[in-house]
């Protein structure tokens, strides 16, 4: 990764944390956890911990994937992973809807969050090349 700006004027990313994808989906996680805060008791061990487990892992998976970018295939795979734990997010927020534990506009609120991270991984996803570190050939 390059430490100047690039062509659009936008700082260099030189950690995950400078990921817009990635500090959405860790917006989403702190969301999440506000929102199911005040979620039944009798649901603490079902619904509450999978649903903040699952958003909790998508910039978790963002994180790995940034690690593994010496391999492309495997940068894609966390990728994937995350996209995957976005899409159980969204299936847990829809039973707290439907339970009425999370209003209609706090879980469209959350969705929309959800639609800008959804799109940003499979953007990385189909075009990992920019992020990928070349690979060092002479050793260790």
């Amino acid at each position: 990764m390059s430490s100047s700006p690039d062509r659009t004027g936008n700082p260099p990313i030189r950690h995950f944390t400078d990921l817009r994808v990635w500090q959405r989906a860790y917006e989403l996680g702190l969301q999440v956890f506000e929102v199911s805060r005040r979620w039944p008791v009798e649901e603490r061990f079902a619904l509450t911990d999978q649903v903040r487990r699952s958003a909790r892992s998508v910039s978790a998976c963002i994180a790995e994937a940034w690690g593994k970018r010496r391999y492309e295939a495997h940068f894609v795979s966390k990728l994937t992973d995350a996209d995957t734990e976005l899409l159980e997010t969204e299936n847990w927020l829809m039973f707290a809807r439907a339970h009425q534990y999370l209003p209609p506009e706090g879980f469209d609120s959350l969705y929309s969050l959800m639609r800008e991270i959804g799109p940003g991984l499979g953007a990385m996803m189909r075009n990992p090349s920019p992020f990928i570190i070349a690979a060092d050939h002479g050793g260790h």
